[in-house]
């Protein structure tokens, strides 16, 4: 396969650490260019990393023939615009998520799909641990599914962090409980029918910094999370069902390209006697997520997570923001 062009937009942490080495590592791609608003921080992340390009604005990336596929790692109220600016010059856009701040704008989105690909990156997806859970949740393994619960927490309170400005989209809901939403929609293979969420904001930066949410997705099925920007590292997904569990030990910053192993309980012993641990091959999900939507691209593969899926994360999180407001359950959709 004829590798496909990438370029980059902005000298984002997430990229720079992690993302960019995995494509560089990928046979089906070239990582070209990268862009920022300023050209000595575009030269020093293309030295770093040994990136041919380096262009001091955005539009001048976007303005590279040769460039053909856009990944765009910028604050979240940025995503749309850039992603709307990258498809209108005829760049197809793999965009971090949130990809947008709510269901409405991510519509703006729609009309600009039908010419290039959009594709919100969730890299989870991609790795075999999620992938393995889903198939033994399929294959009754641990009975009829009935709860999904998700913990994930970090600690940073820098005011100046991106993660803190509220203006921008920052806080625990946008950053990290999309993760959470994208565990019961992945686990469950539906969509929640009702939520209702328990918020608590920093007084001074007003972010979200502990959010809490249930999620009613019908039949039973309940998916529980708690996410926080200011509490102690820590992350779990465990699915339970009526006769068994699994437990992603480290479900969503899996160590780039090493091996990870997964907790599967069919015994129910509550000292963990009963656990089985099944280890499944090394694997590098920032690689694989690049490598499909390169694959998409030149036609090898179908696409599989489109900007429909994209928007039901988001009325998820629409639906929870009201109940934040009312205090009370709220209808998604």
């Amino acid at each position: 396969m004829k590798k496909v062009v990438w370029g980059v937009l902005s000298t984002a942490r997430i990229g720079i650490d992690q993302v960019l080495p995995s494509m560089q590592a990928s046979p089906l791609i070239e990582l070209r260019g990268i862009a920022s608003r300023s050209l000595a921080a575009a030269r020093a992340a293309a030295q770093a990393l040994g990136i041919p390009r380096a262009y001091g604005s955005y539009e001048e990336l976007l303005a590279d023939p040769e460039i053909e596929a856009i990944y765009n790692p910028l604050p979240n109220n940025l995503h749309v615009p850039l992603t709307l600016k990258a498809a209108a010059a005829g760049k197809h856009v793999l965009c971090e998520k949130p990809i947008a701040l709510s269901a409405e704008e991510a519509r703006a989105l729609l009309a600009a799909s039908r010419t290039v690909c959009i594709e919100e990156a969730f890299m989870v997806r991609h790795h075999p641990q999620w992938q393995r859970a889903r198939e033994l949740v399929r294959a009754g393994r641990i009975g009829t599914p009935r709860a999904v619960q998700v913990f994930f927490s970090y600690f940073n309170d820098d005011p100046a962090n991106i993660r803190n400005r509220a203006d921008i989209g920052g806080g625990a809901l946008y950053d990290i409980g999309c993760y959470a939403i994208l565990a019961g929609r992945y686990l469950f293979e539906a969509e929640p029918r009702r939520v209702v969420a328990l918020v608590d904001r920093d007084p001074a930066m007003a972010t979200d910094r502990t959010t809490s949410a249930l999620l009613d997705f019908g039949d039973g099925r309940q998916a529980g999370f708690t996410v926080s920007t200011q509490s102690c590292p820590f992350q779990r997904v465990q699915v339970v069902g009526t006769t068994g569990r699994i437990e992603l030990r480290i479900p969503f910053n899996a160590p780039r390209g090493g091996a990870m192993a997964i907790a599967i309980d069919e015994g129910g012993a509550l000292d963990g006697s009963s656990i089985q641990v099944e280890t499944l091959p090394a694997a590098d999900q920032y690689q694989l997520e690049a490598e499909a939507f390169s694959l998409l691209l030149r036609g090898e593969a179908a696409a599989s997570w489109g900007l429909e899926d994209a928007l039901a994360q988001l009325r998820v999180i629409d639906a929870l923001w009201r109940s934040e407001q009312s205090a009370r359950w709220e209808a998604v959709g």
